[in-house]
This record gives C-alpha cells, sequence and structure tokens, in this order.
C-alpha cells in the first residue's frame, strides 16, 4: 500500500496505526499540558480508542507477528478506529448543536438546585469547567474532534484495505 509515496507492507499496518495514535495522544496531551488547552468530557471519551490501538500496536510489534495474527489485529484496530470516529463525529454534532450532549458536558446541571453552599460547593467541584458545545479551537474552520473524525475514518479505512489484502494472500 502506497500513502503519500511512501510504500507501507500490509502486515505492519497495525504498527503504523499505533504510531498514528500515539502522535495523536501525544499531540493532546502536548496542547493540554503545554499549550492550556483543557479537555471537555467528549475530548477525553475519543482518547480512549487511540489508546486501545496503542496496545494492539504494541501486541502486533512485540508478540504477534504471524499474517494471520497481524490481519485479526489490523481487524480490531480498524474496529477500535471506527469507535474513534463516531466518538468524534458525536463531539462534532454536540459542537454544531446538531444533537444535544449530556448534561454534564453542556454545562447544563443542577446548580440552581442546590439548598446550600456545602451542596452547592460538591456540584461545582463535580461539574466540568470546559464545555463540550464549545469550539477551543480550529484550523482550517474545522474543531479538533472534526480532524478526529476525518483522521480515524481515513485510518480505519486503510486498515480494512490492509487485512482485505492479507485475507487474499496466500499462506
Amino acid at each position: 500500500m502506497k500513502i503519500l509515496k511512501i510504500t507501507i507492507k500490509d502486515e505492519t499496518v497495525p504498527v503504523w496505526a499505533g504510531v498514528a495514535s500515539s502522535t495523536a495522544i501525544l499531540a493532546a496531551l502536548g496542547s493540554q499540558y503545554l499549550g492550556g488547552l483543557h479537555p471537555c468530557e467528549l475530548c477525553l471519551w475519543q482518547r480512549i480508542p487511540h489508546g486501545v490501538i496503542i496496545v494492539l500496536a504494541l501486541g502486533a510489534l512485540l508478540w504477534f507477528r504471524g499474517k494471520r495474527e497481524r490481519t485479526i489485529i489490523a481487524i480490531l484496530v480498524a474496529i477500535a478506529f471506527a469507535f474513534g470516529t463516531a466518538i468524534a463525529l458525536y463531539h462534532v454534532g454536540v459542537e454544531q448543536s446538531w444533537i444535544q450532549g449530556s448534561a454534564s458536558c453542556v454545562g447544563a446541571s443542577a446548580l440552581n438546585q442546590a439548598q446550600s453552599t456545602v451542596e452547592l460547593r460538591k456540584l461545582l467541584m463535580a461539574s466540568s469547567l470546559v464545555r463540550c458545545d464549545e469550539i477551543s479551537w480550529t484550523l482550517f474552520g474545522l474543531s479538533i474532534a472534526a480532524w478526529n473524525a476525518l483522521t480515524s475514518l481515513l485510518l480505519s479505512i486503510i486498515c480494512v484495505v490492509a487485512s482485505l489484502r492479507l485475507l487474499r494472500e496466500k499462506t
């Protein structure tokens, strides 16, 4: 498979997917801890599939080196990227007000129903300060969630193509 004039063997696609997910996690952590861009609840949810993909890629790199195992891992990675795409698209829907996020995500909490200052303090400490329905950063008019949806979808397709090609090969 050739991507941007780089030839990638189908059996190494899970490892390259792990590199892509590691890059995404490092970028997210860098923007959070170095750039001061704090994540909302849905941003944190989007990190979960990338973590799963990193673990699968480590398995492919360290233990599962046969074509059959790599095929299975490529399929699992494609599924994880598909879940990541779904979560990111949900986040984009919340950001664009196409769908409503959870109460904790869009700031609709029970703060007005607090009966005492102690209860209000507990509610404030439990609520998220970053809302999911507010876009905090864009590149070319697309939010981070939109970029994550696009890249996760593309990587899912690449993993599906690689696993189909591996399935067609005779072992």
